[in-house]
Order: C-alpha cells, then structure tokens, then sequence
C-alpha cells in the first residue's frame, strides 16, 4: 500500500532509464513541459502526426492554414477548368475578357462549386468541365468536413492554463525549512482534485556518475480547488531526499526537480496534465514567497495578483 505523499520506493528514472539518464547533460524537463529527447531513424510520415500538428498549432497559424489550402485548392481547379477551353464555362462572367478574364471567371465558379453555393449564372458544358465538378464537389465536401472536425476538436480539446513560479524556494518551514514552489490556474474555469508529483534528479556524489531519481513527498499531495494560488511545498526533514543536500550540493550534483499536476477540468469535463520543471540555478535559497492575496477588499471579494506568482522576499533559514 503506498501512502500518499510518502517518497517511491526503488529505482526510480521517470521512464529515461539509468543509462541514458546518466549520460545526458542538458535537463530533462523544460519549462514548458517538452521533453528534450529526439527520435531519429523514422521517416518524415511516421515522426510526424498531422492531426496533432492542426490541433496544436495557435489560432492564427490554423486559420492561415485553412485560408491557404481554401485557395490553393480553388487555383487548381480553376486552372482545370480553364484548361478545357474557353466554351468550358457559359455565362455572362468574362470580367474583361482575355485569359486573365476567363481565369478569374473559372476561379469564382470553383468557389461557389467548392462551397455548393451553385448560383446558377455560370455552368459547365461538355463532359470535362462536369467530371472537374463531379470531382471537386467531393473534394469540397471532404475539406469541409475535415477542417469543421478539426476546428471541434481545438475546441473541445482541454488546454489548462496553469502558471509556475519563475522558481522554487527554499524557505523556513515549521522549525525547519521546504522546498516550496507556486501554481496558479489563470483561466475562469475551475481544474478540481488537482493533485501534484514532484521528482529530484540528481548525479550521485559518490563514486561513479550515476543519475539518482528521488521522489518528494509533499506536505499536501492534492487539493480540491485552485481558485487562489497553491503552494506545493515538500517539508525537508529526516524522511526527505534533501535532508543532507545543500545549495553547493545541488549544484555540484546537477540538480533537477521535474513536476506533474493532473487535474480534472470543468469546461471539458476531461482529465489534463501539466508538466514542467526547475534546475538547481532555478531555486533560490533563504527567500519565501510573497503574499499575493488580498483579503481586505470593501467588497468581500478575495483577489489573487497572478501578476506576482513569482515574487519573492528574503527569508531566514533556520
């Protein structure tokens, strides 16, 4: 039975592997929760997911892409139409005449053929330009139900937005002293049972270099809610992997401390998980985290400045 807040037993490596974790120098966990492994030997088609791609990219860069296959596959055929001759096409659209007229003029009628729109100014005559329409109308119905599926999906997706401190402290805690870092949810949804995992990687000072992974235990492993901020903090005492290790030591021993929060999210209704992580030159020792909540306000309303999540004052350590 494993206790809540009680550090792992046995060989601990976060899934790295002693070998390669002993080899690496760089960290392990970045910031911004990506790891810093690269897989190599697979082709271009197997190392890359296009549904993941169009799902995470940012807003603009998914719009642009929509605009430019939108046009780009509207070019096509309109050089496909216009391909088949100038009689291809009857209607009075010539927009001045010429190729430049007759081109423009195949564009819009892809676009309304794309879109079914279907106008009815403009058809096509002979059997060439009605297989072109045959063929695009599928290919219209295609596109739109894939970038209607994939616009649901970046919506329906979860993507919490929770905030780390800049870095960790090291602070007086009861008669002794913690590792303490803090979290805030930035967004107007609640994340419930959210619950916290944190991890010390180090090199042995011993003899050899080995990489040692150790988990933390935590004052306070999960909470409920996080409509303020939460102050994951894990009490350095005997019990604890830290007791003997100090600010040099950390150093020496090319310290990391790599954290996981899973969460349960309301708006979606889905299960999220943040990674991120704070090297040894990340934690500053003798400092404590400043209030950043207001309990004082004429209108009862507790405020939280998420603004100074990272502001720090000097602390005594005992």
């Amino acid at each position: 039975m494993t206790i809540p807040g009680a550090p792992a037993k046995g060989p601990q490596d976060l899934g790295f592997g002693a070998v390669v974790a002993s080899a690496t120098r760089r960290r392990f966990l970045n910031r911004d929760g990506t790891f810093n492994v690269q897989r190599t030997g697979l082709s271009f088609a197997e190392s890359r997911s296009i549904y993941r791609h169009y799902v995470t990219i940012t807003w603009p860069r998914f719009i642009g892409t929509v605009a430019f296959w939108y046009l780009a596959v509207n070019l096509v055929f309109a050089a496909a139409f216009l391909a088949c001759g100038p009689g291809a096409l009857e209607g009075p659209e010539d927009y001045g005449g010429g190729l430049a007229g007759h081109y423009v003029a195949a564009f819009f009628f892809s676009v309304q053929t794309l879109a079914t729109i279907g106008y009815g100014r403009v058809a096509p005559v002979g059997l060439a330009p009605n297989v072109i329409v045959a063929v695009e109308s599928v290919v219209g119905l295609m596109l739109f139900a894939l970038m209607t599926g994939l616009a649901f999906a970046r919506f329906s997706r979860p993507r919490p937005a929770v905030r780390f401190s800049d870095q960790a402290v090291v602070a007086p805690y009861r008669d002794g002293a913690a590792l303490m870092f803090r979290v805030a949810n930035t967004r107007d949804s609640e994340l419930f049972d959210v619950a916290a995992e944190v991890a010390i990687a180090r090199r042995s000072l011993g003899p050899g270099d080995t990489r040692v992974f150790e988990q933390l235990g935590l004052e306070r492993n999960s909470v409920t809610f996080v409509p303020l901020s939460w102050t994951v903090v894990h009490p350095i005492d005997a019990a604890s992997p830290m007791r003997d290790l100090t600010e040099a030591q950390l150093r020496e021993s090319d310290a990391e401390f790599v954290v996981r929060l899973t969460a349960w999210d309301e708006t979606t209704g889905q299960s999220v998980h943040v990674r991120s992580s704070y090297k040894w030159d990340e934690v500053v020792w003798g400092a404590k985290f400043a209030t950043i909540i207001d309990r004082g306000a004429a209108d009862g309303i507790i405020r939280v400045d998420v603004q100074r999540l990272s502001e720090t004052e000097p602390a005594a350590l005992p």
